[in-house]
């Protein structure tokens, strides 16, 4: 449990102090309630895009926001997901205002200094990123495919983070002023200020640089349908489809809608996901990879996201093998967790790395994913920056029986298949696959 203070602002501001006299620094962290799902068909890419705009001047800093903090002694970062977007430093404790000046700054007088070389310039820097992130790496395009084929086109979850190519380059700068005097304002904000400081001179420091920007409006609603995990209903049928990409080895992704973020279910996939390929003595990794060698690698990993949920395996062939074997022998281990469940083993070493997560996340104070970070997280996605307590609660009240539910859930039609494969050997993906469609 975090200590904390939470206070809110007159303008809808979320202001979170969590004093650490530890070490004299002090880590800012704001996320604004807005990512890729926000977006709309046609103009994808812009939570993405304005992150990067975020970052080069506003009316009293017509500058780049690198230089003076790092200048100070600060690190600093942000980034985008498809339900939020935040921006983070860290500084020596004598830079404190400096930090949360220039976050005021950006936030209540950003649109003064974007000028449309500015926008062109991260425009080309994104579209850049995309490529070097996607388009030419080998199995890059693979997260865009699935992503396309478990959710349907209306859905916000259809398009990964980056945004359609095409939609980035026909966004305008008017699109960027209107997307951020919707998203970007105080009532859609969560401030965490934490290390070693004190609670009051923060609120102070806080009110000052803060409290004067207005009000914004009310946030547009996301509306994905009426499926009870939480969005649209899966697919009627499996969907089996294969890309060609510049690989040596054949890889093979299993893909499923799951229940959504800290919904019921939601611990239950991370759980299963860790038993069958959290680690080497996982039981994928320990008949794929150690005992078969029928695969190089395996992964696992549930998608908790704030609307919906996507649960997703992924093993490579090894040298000689293919992905039949490999879509047979990870059916063999689903199909025998769902008849018998896991045992009280398994269901330990889960819990135990689980548990380790949590605590490893509470080593840092600021940066990705660090304490300021979580109690971010928690306000945003539960409105309750102290519920850490009630997160870790989910997975010890999670039973071997719950798990085995869940994986004979998973034998329902819906199932997303994608085999990346070698350019010129289309036979070597599973057999029944279509080519996948991404841009």
């Amino acid at each position: 449990m975090l200590d904390f203070t939470k206070y809110t602002l007159d303008n809808g501001l979320d202001l979170i102090v969590h004093e650490d006299h530890r070490c004299p620094i002090a880590a800012v962290n704001l996320w604004y309630h807005v990512g890729s799902k926000n977006e709309r068909p046609g103009r994808t890419g812009l939570a993405h895009l304005f992150e990067h705009l975020m970052f080069e001047g506003s009316a009293h800093h017509d500058s780049g926001y690198f230089a003076p903090l790092q200048q100070a002694g600060a690190s600093l970062n942000g980034s985008t997901n498809c339900d939020r977007t935040n921006y983070w430093e860290v500084v020596p404790t004598n830079a404190l205002e400096l930090a949360l000046w220039l976050e005021s700054d950006r936030l209540g007088y950003l649109l003064p200094a974007l000028t449309a070389a500015k926008f062109e310039n991260q425009r080309e820097v994104v579209l850049n990123e995309r490529r070097q992130t996607y388009e030419n790496r080998p199995y890059g395009l693979a997260l865009m495919a699935l992503m396309s084929a478990l959710f349907p086109p209306d859905h916000p979850y259809h398009w990964t983070t980056i945004g359609h190519a095409e939609d980035i380059r026909a966004a305008t700068l008017e699109d960027a002023r209107a997307f951020f005097q919707t998203y970007y304002h105080p009532g859609n904000a969560s401030l965490t200020v934490a290390g070693d400081v004190d609670t009051e001179p923060v609120l102070e420091l806080v009110r000052r640089h803060f409290e004067e920007i207005p009000v914004g409006p009310p946030i547009p609603a996301v509306v994905t349908g009426d499926d009870p995990r939480g969005g649209t209903t899966p697919a009627a049928e499996d969907i089996r489809l294969l890309l060609e990409d510049r690989v040596e080895f054949p890889r093979l992704y299993l893909a499923w809608r799951s229940p959504r973020l800290f919904s019921d279910g939601d611990a239950g996939m991370d759980l299963l996901a860790e038993l069958l390929a959290g680690g080497k003595t996982s039981r994928l990794y320990r008949t794929l990879v150690h005992e078969r060698r029928l695969a190089t690698d395996v992964s696992a990993s549930q998608g908790s996201r704030e609307l919906d949920g996507w649960f997703c395996l992924t093993a490579t062939a090894a040298p000689g093998h293919d992905l039949v074997e490999l879509e047979q022998v990870i059916g063999d281990e689903l199909a025998a967790l769902a008849d018998v469940g896991p045992d009280d083993a398994e269901m330990a070493r889960g819990l135990t790395q689980v548990e380790v997560q949590f605590v490893y996340r509470l080593q840092t104070v600021g940066g990705f994913n660090g304490r300021s970070d979580q109690l971010n997280a928690y306000n945003v996605y539960a409105g309750d920056p102290g519920f850490m307590t009630r997160d870790r609660a989910r997975y010890r009240d999670t039973t071997a029986e719950r798990v085995a539910g869940l994986v004979r859930q998973m034998g329902e039609p819906g199932r997303v298949a994608l085999s990346v494969v070698p350019a010129g050997a289309a036979d070597r993906a599973l057999p029944g696959s279509h080519p996948a469609v991404v841009s």
